[in-house]
């Protein structure tokens, strides 16, 4: 590919000024002095400037693979910058962490990632083309790479789109996973949804021009769009409802666009006064939007005997949403890009949080997993206050989110007034009142069915700090020899992931014993240089810990029962 394609690149996307445009050009350039594998950093590349990304985002993406080549990183500093490096660096070590979203193994893989992530919004965007575009190309790879692909993409970057309010990526990434891990549904709905077009044409135009006309009489000017919902939305209400696609009947949605959010509630009006309702399906997410920003109003109706799904927003709710956080580059006003906080978006200020404290085991990472990417929902304190939760949050997740104080003494909770078991999920609006007893505490049966990070953290460092039975188990199930280190890059021709090095781990002397049976941690995994501690196990010898380690410094009775450890320089690889 050569100056065709990058002239091609500037037509479809004029927005960069002449200084800017050269920087894309020099990249390219670059790119292809260096490689001949520039087909998919380009397409890459057009995803992101798609939703107008700024200039240095552009030049990452296209050179994102660059490192690969065998390129010194002062290079790359020298012709494009330290932000740029910086963006490639991260987003390359994303890129090939060797992930398989079912697997526990790879738990340390994921948290990884949302670590490096956490870094730069930009890394996120680029990372988020890069697997946008290889499930697009998804035939290119062997069946078995095209399996995990799709699973990862459904498990991870799917959730993660939807988290940063991406709705036409989010919605891509669905359909094309589905297509790849059950392609016979997928046929069986694309098929469904080809049938009748002229007569389900007719039927939203009727629909259309009847909102259009109510609309006019007050007033309001209004845009109406109307789509068939995308085939995983599709899917899942299938296996929500246990029907054929045949069977459904809300596949069609309109959506209106009108000026301000007034406008947005006087047409609610309009719709329903139109057609009935259905009953419980009406969700204001204007006063309470998602967490990732997305704001609309939702309902559906019955329209000549079918349900029509209808969601009404504002012109510039509706950029948000098609665009999420790629929308906060667009143009405003045709003059200045705004400028991204991570400060300002939930989801980062969780993975800074979550950054700073860490987690350890399959459960805890669950919680986050399920905290950062799954649903929510908002229940209230009985003073009317809004608290945002993970679906299948329990009340005792809701007293840790008022505070820690109240989380460990709830001994009850009622939902809308009626007691409720604390280990059932709390539903969508309900009103919690929570009962305390100053002489409760938590409980390990507790930690097993709270549903977010800041539960689960305080009720197992309380456990640790004040149950010496629990802490000594949970040392115990973490004490297993450490496998060897791998370091792993991705084969370009056939996208499987390929060991590059492999080394074993220092040894470690006992009060300068060899021979010595010992376990490092898994709750810290040290290793060779670290800074490392030694504690007498009553079953499985001595644990090494890094010497900073929070477990090991919870460790009740620590000063009698540790031991001088130190790494064994002779014996290290």
């Amino acid at each position: 590919m050569g100056k065709l394609a990058i002239e091609d690149f500037f037509l479809d996307y004029g927005y960069f000024n002449d200084s800017e445009k050269q920087k894309i050009q020099t990249a390219w350039n670059f790119l292809n002095s260096k490689t001949d594998a520039s087909a998919h950093p380009l397409r890459v590349a057009r995803i992101l400037a798609s939703n107008q990304l700024d200039c240095e985002t552009i030049v990452a993406a296209l050179l994102h693979e660059i490192n690969e080549t065998g390129v010194e990183g002062e290079e790359i500093k020298e012709k494009f910058g330290d932000t740029v490096f910086s963006i490639i660096t991260v987003t390359d070590k994303i890129l090939n962490l060797p992930i398989n979203a079912k697997r526990i193994q790879q738990s340390d893989a994921i948290r990884k990632m949302f670590f490096a992530l956490s870094d730069d919004i930009r890394v996120l965007l680029i990372t988020l083309a890069e697997r946008l575009d290889r499930i697009r190309n998804i035939k290119d790879y062997d069946s078995d790479y095209q399996k995990i692909l799709a699973e990862a993409v459904i498990e991870v970057w799917a959730p993660l789109a939807d988290r940063l309010g991406m709705q036409n990526e989010k919605n891509e990434f669905e359909d094309l996973s589905l297509k790849y891990t059950n392609p016979a549904v997928f046929r069986q709905i694309k098929e469904i949804v080809s049938q009748s077009k002229e007569e389900r044409a007719n039927y939203l135009d009727k629909a259309q021009q009847s909102i259009y006309k109510a609309a006019e009489r007050t007033g309001i000017k209004i845009e109406i769009q109307s789509r068939a919902k995308h085939f995983y939305s599709i899917y899942q209400k299938m296996r929500k409802r246990n029907k054929e696609a045949g069977e459904l009947y809300d596949l069609l949605a309109l959506r209106i666009l009108c000026e301000n959010s007034t406008d947005c509630y006087t047409l609610i009006g309009i719709v329903h006064g139109l057609w009935k309702p259905l009953d419980g399906r009406f969700k204001d997410y204007i006063a309470m939007p998602k967490t990732n920003g997305y704001q609309s109003l939702h309902t559906t109706v019955m329209c000549e005997g079918k349900p029509l799904e209808i969601q009404i927003r504002t012109f510039e709710m509706h950029m948000k949403a098609e665009h999420g956080i790629a929308s906060h580059w667009l143009y405003k006003k045709g003059t200045v890009h705004d400028v991204v906080k991570e400060s300002s978006l939930n989801i980062f200020n969780k993975l800074q949080l979550l950054k700073e404290q860490g987690f350890r085991d399959e459960d805890n990472f669950a919680t986050i997993k399920n905290e950062l990417l799954g649903d929510e929902i908002y229940v209230f304190t009985p003073k009317g206050d809004v608290r945002k939760l993970p679906d299948g949050a329990t009340a005792i997740d809701f007293a840790y989110s008022i505070h820690s104080a109240i989380g460990e003494k709830i001994i009850a909770a009622k939902a809308d007034g009626k007691i409720i078991p604390l280990n059932k999920p709390l539903a969508n609006t309900q009103i919690i009142e929570i009962i305390t007893n100053p002489n409760s505490h938590p409980t390990e049966a507790q930690l097993k069915i709270v549903k977010t990070t800041k539960a689960h953290q305080r009720i197992h460092s309380w456990l640790m700090a004040n149950d010496p039975t629990f802490s000594e188990r949970q040392l115990n199930e973490t004490e297993t020899e450490t496998p060897p280190r791998q370091r792993k890059r991705r084969s370009k021709s056939t996208g499987h992931l390929e060991n590059v090095i492999e080394r074993k781990p220092a040894k470690v002397l006992i009060q300068g014993e060899r021979n010595v049976l010992y376990n490092l941690a898994q709750c810290c995994k040290p290793c060779y240089p670290d800074l490392i501690a030694g504690y007498v196990t009553r079953t499985k010898g001595v644990s090494i810990h890094k010497a900073d380690c929070l477990i090991y410094q919870r460790i009740p009775y620590k000063e009698q029962r540790s031991v001088q450890v130190e790494w064994d320089k002779g014996e290290k690889n």
